[in-house]
């Protein structure tokens, strides 16, 4: 069986994965479980030993060259072994300085970790002219940089400067978590563990996917991605397991349509 594309599917997604067709996926963007919390969706034993399971599951699904973005805390994927499966590429840090928990025995954390995986060696697409971001450095430090003879004549040269932007390297500080008074923000209930921001998602999506691609978000949620995917051009399927999830994610996905802000 093959789920129909552009739909937010309701049911549990290690269930509905399997009537997705093999080599079928351009891209996954799994925003699941983090092991950490005390919400039933997220009471997960072992989060490594889930992940490994998750990612196996995900291999067989993508296409040569697709890409896996997997969201989670710094241990997320230690301890086990997934280069069977598929290729990790970068550990993206997703930096939050304004979280407020104050750690008394421990460094509080102040970060998340996204894993950027390819199935096979080198990524189908990977569109940095879309996800380019501002140079911080002054123009006239950067043009004195460049004259040096291994960035002028040299194997450097590719770093010259673009007026586009850089590349936003893979700690990323510029996009900021969603708080009570985000205009984006569809309920409370999904602050924080459930809702990512838009500018997030869209990074994601327009790296590592072109129009007409098929996007899989397998923990949809209130439909963050499904509707970043809806107003880029791309195909998306979404499971989700929570029906008032559905419902928001649905009413979202309207909002694309009729070109309103994603924000209910």
């Amino acid at each position: 069986m093959t789920l129909q594309r552009n739909i937010i599917h309701l049911g549990d997604a290690l269930q509905l994965i399997n009537e997705v067709e093999d080599e079928s996926i351009d891209l996954i963007v799994c925003d699941g479980p983090y092991g950490v919390t005390d919400n039933e969706w997220d009471r997960i034993p072992n989060i490594q030993e889930y992940n490994l399971d998750l990612i196996k599951r995900f291999s067989a699904k993508l296409k040569d060259g697709g890409a896996l973005y997997l969201f989670g805390k710094p241990n997320c994927i230690d301890f086990i072994d997934y280069r069977p499966y598929l290729n990790l590429k970068s550990k993206i840090v997703w930096y939050q300085p304004s979280r407020l928990a104050q750690g008394r025995v421990n460094y509080t954390n102040n970060y998340d970790i996204i894993c950027y995986f390819v199935k096979g060696s080198r990524p189908r697409c990977y569109n940095l002219d879309s996800i380019r971001v501002a140079q911080l450095v002054e123009l006239e430090h950067r043009l004195r940089c460049e004259r040096v003879p291994s960035v002028k004549n040299g194997k450097y040269g590719k770093t010259k400067f673009n007026g586009k932007g850089k590349n936003p390297g893979d700690v990323w500080g510029d996009i900021k978590q969603l708080t009570y008074k985000s205009k984006e923000l569809v309920c409370r209930e999904a602050l924080n563990t459930i809702q990512k921001p838009i500018k997030l998602m869209e990074r994601l999506v327009l790296a590592s996917s072109n129009p007409g691609d098929l996007v899989l978000d397998p923990f949809s949620g209130v439909g963050t991605c499904p509707a970043v995917c809806k107003r880029n051009g791309r195909d998306f399927t979404g499971f989700e397991i929570n029906v008032e999830f559905v419902k928001l994610a649905n009413a979202r996905l309207k909002c694309v349509e009729a070109q309103l802000p994603l924000g209910i």
